[in-house]
């Protein structure tokens, strides 16, 4: 039910409003102090009383500031006593590096952690990465961002997928720029890559298992990936000429793959090593994919967008 408003709160109430609602260097704290979570804007702010307590809603064109993170989204409520802010519609979560989109979700104040729902989408600021799923987790104090069911990522002409992709951030260089240091994948692993000395037919490297891990270099540059349990593997050859020599196909329990400045240089399978050669005239032919393979590049959110917010 909604709280009656005394004169004096209600004129105290007002100067909230105002805070919250004009361009000043004027800010709500609507956490403790110790908390750092600031209501930078909203149109309209509500206090109000439920069976948990009392909370206080904000709608339109709201802003939260906890540190380096920025929340915005359409409207939302914060109950003080449960540390937590629920929020709705048009939901972005942003740090120094990445953003975070989605349609509702939930952020805990005491843990620095939000959770996004619906039609969930992300992308690293300098668009180097962009990834899509069903739910999201981000957790600033641990430097994690956690994509959940049907998680799919693109990296430069790279796609990632699997049943959970987990996006592990390091801070580097005074200015504390924070890049992708690693990333997991955790079962339905799959890695495919286009390769670049092909243009017709295009064809794609191709490696699954049931785990990845991916260490990256600057957060752009791969510079290995291991896959582990029932790992496959299929990529193409090529001679000293950059001419193609044929097609490999390899499985075991852990397939090790090395990169130089980025490109592929060499594979290696151990544990249970099973493999064919394919000979030239089937490059291209789909029979020989591994049997997850999907390109997905028109799920990208962000294909078309040559500018983003």
């Amino acid at each position: 039910m909604r709280k009656v408003f005394s004169r004096p709160l209600f004129t105290a109430f007002l100067l909230l409003f105002l805070a919250a609602s004009v361009t000043v260097p004027i800010h709500n704290t609507l956490q403790a102090e110790q908390k750092k979570i600031i209501l930078q804007h909203a149109d309209t702010i509500e206090g109000s009383e439920s069976e948990g307590g009392r909370y206080r809603s904000v709608i339109g064109n709201v802003e939260f500031q906890d540190g380096t993170l920025t929340l915005r989204c359409d409207r939302a409520a914060s109950y003080e006593q449960e540390h937590k802010i629920v929020l709705g519609g048009n939901i972005s979560i942003t740090d120094t590096a990445f953003a975070i989109y989605g349609d509702s979700g939930v952020y805990f104040t005491d843990k620095q952690a939000g959770e996004i729902d619906g039609n969930v989408r992300g992308r690293m600021l300098d668009n180097s990465l962009f990834g899509k799923s069903r739910r999201a987790v981000v957790n600033k104090a641990k430097g994690q961002v956690w994509l959940y069911d049907d998680a799919i990522a693109w990296h430069q002409q790279q796609q990632i997928s699997g049943d959970i992709i987990l996006l592990h951030f390091t801070e580097s260089g005074s200015s504390k720029k924070q890049n992708i240091d690693e990333i997991q994948v955790h079962n339905n692993a799959f890695f495919a890559s286009a390769d670049t000395l092909s243009r017709s037919p295009v064809v794609y490297d191709q490696f699954s298992g049931k785990q990845m891990v991916i260490r990256l270099k600057d957060g752009k540059k791969i510079a290995g990936i291991t896959l582990t349990g029932q790992a496959e593997s299929l990529y193409h050859l090529y001679n000293e000429k950059q001419q193609p020599s044929g097609i490999n196909y390899s499985s075991g329990d852990m397939i090790r793959m090395f990169f130089s400045d980025g490109i592929l240089g060499s594979v290696k399978v151990t544990g249970n090593v099973e493999g064919k050669q394919y000979p030239e005239s089937f490059r291209g032919n789909a029979k020989i994919n591994l049997s997850k393979f999907a390109w997905r590049e028109r799920d990208n959110p962000f294909r078309i967008q040559k500018s983003l917010p």
